[in-house]
């Protein structure tokens, strides 16, 4: 039977829908056509890295890198001008794109992606999220920092040599800015803490927990396969938050997505790291979102904002916790 969900993050409505997972295709899997055709080495390989700005940091033994962060050659965000609105006409409103965009290489092999790193190299990634990130707020324009990793063409991203990005933006984004509000308004205690006792109460929807984080495939999951990973310690903050809960929450990541690979296949996804603003505090916990692209978006989505999920959440945790496709 089919059901409306309520996210309680963002407050939109779900659609689940399992029926139309009966369709023909009903999943995709990831297109391995992402690099360019110029024929130019990858820029994130090892001996190539004339190819890029000079590093911001690296991470790794003397002599070599594990991790590299470097400015992105194509910023969406530069400039340390601040957050001043402008009105050009009645319905034309700017502001200048100040802030700080990076790259954040994960490894020096060009066919790991995160699924593939060892446990040192996830605590390296981690490590440098929170650095880069605690280096962004102490500059006094910026006020947010988004972390993501697109994975596979479908996902966004221009390169398959696995890596990230960071942005650091003067303004706070909507979509931030609705969580905050959502944790203002839940009532009792914090939403995601609540969340770790009732998904661990119910047991449907975990995928893996240990002492340090929780991941589930939320009641709300707005996509098939959809997990939210959290650490158990209450925290607002990514980069405020304690060594062992970053290396948990880095294993975790690897862990689901090996299995959402054992599930499905090589699909394409999205990594978001949803980290308060950096003079925030309360009420909020930091968490990081991992949205499979196994569907596509298409015009109810678009223009409903309501997204329609083809496997239910019980369903896909069962079938994550063991790594097989069951039915």
């Amino acid at each position: 039977m089919n059901q409306l969900r309520l996210d309680p993050l963002s407050g939109r409505w779900v659609v689940v829908s399992t029926i139309r997972a009966d369709r023909p295709a009903a999943f995709v899997t990831r297109c391995r056509d992402v690099e360019d055709e110029t024929g130019r080495p990858c820029p994130f390989c090892p001996g190539n890295e004339e190819a890029s700005p000079p590093a911001l940091e690296t991470y790794g033994p003397s002599g070599a890198w594990l991790v590299r962060v470097v400015p992105n050659l194509y910023p969406a965000f530069s400039g340390d001008e601040p957050f001043v609105v402008t009105n050009r006409g009645p319905v034309f409103t700017q502001a200048s794109a100040g802030g700080i965009h990076e790259v954040l290489v994960l490894s020096p092999d060009h066919d790991a992606s995160w699924s593939m790193l060892s446990d040192e190299q996830t605590s390296l990634v981690m490590a440098a999220l929170r650095d880069r990130i605690e280096e962004h707020s102490e500059l006094p324009n910026l006020r947010y920092s988004q972390a993501i990793v697109n994975s596979g063409r479908e996902a966004g991203a221009s390169l398959e040599h696995p890596h990230g990005q960071l942005l650091g933006m003067s303004f706070v984004p909507r979509e931030l800015a609705e969580e905050q509000a959502r944790f203002a308004r839940f009532a009792g205690s914090c939403l995601l803490c609540t969340t770790i006792d009732a998904e661990e109460s119910e047991g449907f929807r975990v995928v893996y927990a240990d002492d340090r984080v929780v991941v589930v495939c939320p009641f709300w999951s707005a996509t098939p396969y959809e997990m939210l990973v959290i650490p158990r310690t209450h925290c607002a903050h990514l980069y405020r938050s304690p060594t062992e809960d970053l290396v948990s929450v880095g294993r975790a990541i690897k862990r689901g997505l090996g299995q959402l690979q054992e599930v499905i296949g090589d699909v394409a996804y999205n990594l978001v790291f949803h980290s308060a603003p950096y003079r925030v505090n309360e009420p909020y916990h930091w968490h990081v979102h991992v949205w499979p692209k196994a569907t596509t978006r298409a015009g109810f989505e678009m223009g409903t904002g309501v997204a329609i999920n083809i496997v239910n959440p019980e369903q896909a945790a069962e079938q994550l916790r063991v790594g097989v496709l069951t039915g």
